[in-house]
């Protein structure tokens, strides 16, 4: 039987003639970080200070004892090597690589002696190939397409440059006789209510002449075959499976495929994986409106609720099974059901894809290329392959993937970044992404769709970025509009669009320890790695609030630090209650993005501790199964009720005509239906429509189809679960903030239970925010933005307070923050 021994323990990394203690899995950095040799590069301006370690090549040893008889072969599995890399074994060379996407196996029968793995640097490395093969444009000033490496490791627009360099995944010895399972290629489908997998296995043999067996066991269902030569396929075909679905749309049963390869002496090798029994396809098909991109799962078609993924640290190993499980049930909480893997970071590992099959989450997986052009030529064509061929197979028993993506933004890179002229005919992966790639997607795993990137319309008879054919990526806006403009299109599915706000607070104080804090100071600044992001930011408030322009004090920062994250939440809000009220048309919005690396200001929901940003809980009101909205049409303003559950929603609404002040100027009751999976709308009537600043409408409306408007409320940028219990609210302002002659916002304070806190309004108070993480590090509320009307009170849910007993209400207000008037 094949036996496996972890080689974990024992690393050394070698540095200035000294021996240090070395983690694998782990990288450099983590490794000097741990010796106290170099400074956190997450605090500060620390990432400069480490800088060079991407520079300079690394060794890593330690002892690998010869084993024991027993066995005909033995192998050293390395699973991930960052990136290349001589592989040694008392000297003797075992190999050369250069992907930090592939594994790696050596055939070590016998040997003993001390392994060494010596890293080149990256950049030297990418630097030669660049030599060699000719320079080609990227969005960066770094060459991180020259070599198969995490490109994001090179620095992003939200990320720090921290090249990394080491044993990032597990290595092992496998020992075995006979023979072994060197490739599992499992295609599960779903034919007239039959759940079948079948499994195609290639066989490496140490003898040539045993006869050998593979039996496969699902669902209790048992088939076997014998194996000719070195490949064969079983079939099971298991009756009357549990579909896989979407979260929000069914269950998600997995079924456990137990695979045994056997000869006359008994057991060989064993294979396992969870699947999961499901259709999907990927409806392109034209219409009037364009051509489509609409997923299509168990015959049933969706609207993508979806977030775009980066990796969760700059050191990818740091990245743990309950990290991964943690930030994707954020996700799922959010009402989020599918996950953009983005081309510039990773295939993630195992723990990633088992979380989304288990919680419902669709997974879109980028092949790892990203705002670059990249060569085809040696040595990174057979690079690209190999890793493709791997990865496409060591991820197609996880149901959650339903789409292979050929890359982020390259194909409209090369259209309209003046690619094309610089590149003057010389390669620059279009080979990858309309040929390679599709055809290694269409033999290996041909039970998913391939779209060649994003964005994509389908063919070059189209502008790339056409929002009306196939995928669009909404940028303009962030960066040179206001988020109004996103009501002027409608894309047949948004895979990117965003809008930035710094973290949380207590984020930034553990990231800049003793810097007073302004958007410009030293440190924040250094956290913005986005092109003028803090012009963009200010632009942005401007547009909508009246906010100081120089000499910040720290009540400034706090004001500008709460209306970034509001803005960032309306901006969103704007775009997915716009874009979904247009479904079926628009088939999908994809947040950029769910979650940050580390302490910065980006476009994350998620920050770089952990913390939820307003975003975060305003995309639960977005991104919940009903929605109810007020949309500004050419023809007048419309209230949409937006249903993707299963039953029909006949919603009554409330609808108020009111003043700033808190009079209600006009009121009338009205019913929007909407069908199962789909929008119904109606024109709010011309005398309830709100005229000038003074006045807003405000819709309240029910889940159920009851209509309570006192009670517990609340309202989000364009409205929060408010009206009662169940109930929904939308509101709309006819003008900028800035505009509008708010009163001064009053409301009572009480923390009369533990770990709740309560606040009364005395009148409008629009957008009020606990910052609860100013309280205590620890401490998170259990929701965002929330508008009330005079009369009003919500409840709000903290938990993680660290301190003595629960802070007073006088405490308490001092972390509440709302719009207010205009100074």
């Amino acid at each position: 039987m094949l036996d496996v021994t972890p080689i974990h323990e024992g690393w050394v990394l070698r540095h200035d003639g000294a021996e240090l203690p070395a983690t694998v899995p782990g990288c450099v950095h983590t490794d000097l970080l741990a010796a106290g040799l170099v400074p956190d590069p997450f605090l500060g301006r620390g990432e400069t200070e480490v800088a060079w370690v991407g520079r300079r090549d690394w060794l890593y040893e330690t002892t690998l004892a010869p084993e024991p008889g027993g066995h005909e072969q033995t192998d050293l599995v390395l699973d991930g090597l960052d990136t290349v890399a001589e592989v040694r074994l008392d000297g003797r060379l075992l190999g050369t690589v250069r992907n930090m996407h592939r594994s790696y196996r050596f055939d070590v029968t016998g040997l003993g002696g001390r392994l060494s793995v010596h890293f080149r640097s990256a950049y030297d490395e990418a630097e030669a190939v660049r030599g060699r093969l000719g320079e080609r444009p990227n969005a960066y000033p770094e060459p991180f397409q020259y070599l198969r490496k995490m490109a994001c490791s090179f620095g992003w627009d939200w990320g720090p440059t921290l090249v990394t360099a080491g044993i990032w995944k597990p290595v092992r010895l496998e020992h075995w006789t006979t023979a072994r399972m060197a490739r599992v290629r499992p295609l599960v489908t779903v034919e007239q209510g039959l759940g079948v997998v079948e499994l195609h296995v290639e066989v490496e043999r140490s003898r040539v002449e045993a006869g050998l067996t593979l039996s496969a066991r699902v669902g209790g269902v048992e088939a076997a075959v014998d194996v000719v030569g070195t490949s064969a396929v079983v079939r099971v075909e298991v009756p009357d499976a549990d579909l896989w679905w979407p979260r929000g749309y069914g269950e998600q049963p997995l079924y456990d495929v137990e695979l045994l390869l056997s000869d006359a002496t008994g057991a060989l090798d064993t294979w396992s994986r969870r699947v999961g029994f499901r259709t999907v396809e990927l409806d392109r098909r034209d219409d009037e409106h364009g051509s489509g991109f609409t997923f299509v799962v168990n015959g049933e078609r969706l609207f993508a609720r979806g977030v775009n993924w980066i990796p969760d640290d700059a050191f990818p190993s740091r990245i743990t099974r309950e990290r991964y499980r943690t930030r994707l049930t954020q996700a799922a909480d959010a009402g989020v059901d599918l996950v953009r893997v983005w081309g510039g970071g990773l295939y993630e590992s195992e723990d990633f894809y088992d979380a989304c099959d288990e919680l419902g989450l669709l997974v879109w997986q980028d092949f790892p290329f990203a705002c670059a052009a990249y060569p085809e030529e040696q040595p990174l064509r057979g690079e690209v392959e190999a890793e493709a061929r791997e990865n496409v197979v060591r991820l197609m028993p996880h149901p959650s993937l339903v789409l292979w993506n050929g890359n982020n933004e390259n194909l409209w890179g090369f259209r309209d970044w003046d690619w094309e002229r610089r590149l003057a005919g010389e390669s620059w992966g279009e080979g990858y992404y309309l040929g390679l790639l599709p055809r290694v997607v269409a033999e290996l795993d041909p039970t998913r769709p391939y779209t060649a990137g994003s964005p994509w319309s389908g063919s070059w008879d189209h502008h790339p970025n056409d929002p009306a054919h196939g995928t669009h990526h909404s940028w303009e806006v962030w960066n040179r509009r206001d988020y109004a403009d996103y009501r002027l299109e409608v894309p047949r599915f948004v895979a990117e669009f965003g809008w930035q706000a710094p973290p949380a607070y207590a984020t930034l104080r553990r990231a800049l320890p003793g810097e007073v804090l302004a958007p410009d100071s030293p440190g924040m600044l250094h956290h913005q790695k986005a092109d003028d992001g803090n012009g963009k930011l200010a632009r942005g408030l401007a547009r909508h609030f009246a906010v100081p322009e120089q000499g910040f004090g720290e009540a400034d920062f706090d004001r500008w630090h709460y209306l970034t994250q509001v803005n960032q939440a309306r901006a969103v809000a704007t775009g997915i209650e716009h874009w979904r009220s247009h479904w079926p048309v628009c088939a999908g919005t994809i947040v950029w993005q769910l979650n940050d690396c580390w302490p910065v200001t980006s476009w994350a929901a998620i920050d770089g501790d952990g913390r939820e940003k307003p975003l975060y809980h305003e995309l639960k009101r977005l991104y919940a199964d009903r929605l109810l909205t007020l949309q500004p049409r050419p023809d007048g303003l419309v209230l949409a009720a937006v249903n993707q559950s299963a039953e029909p929603w006949a919603c009554r609404v409330v609808l108020r005509r009111m003043s700033v002040e808190g009079g209600v100027v006009a009121e009338a009751g009205v019913q929007v239906v909407a069908g199962a999976r789909a929008v119904g709308d109606l024109r709010v009537p011309e005398d309830l429509v709100p005229v000038g600043p003074k006045e807003f409408l405000v819709a309240n409306g029910s889940v159920d189809g009851s209509v309570d408007v006192g009670g517990d409320s609340g309202g989000g940028p364009g409205g929060f679960p408010g009206g009662g219990p169940g109930g929904l609210r939308a509101l709309h302002f006819a003008a900028a903030d800035h505009e509008i002659p708010y009163p001064r916002p009053r409301f009572d304070v009480s923390v009369d239970v533990p770990g709740e806190v309560t606040v009364t309004a005395h009148t409008l108070v629009r957008d009020l925010l606990l910052q609860a993480d100013r309280l205590s590090p620890s401490a998170a509320a259990d929701r965002g933005l929330v508008t009330l009307l005079p009369g009003e009170q919500v409840t709000i849910g903290v938990r993680g307070w660290e301190t003595p007993g629960q802070p007073d209400a006088e405490t308490v207000r001092s972390a509440l923050y709302c719009v207010e008037p205009a100074r």
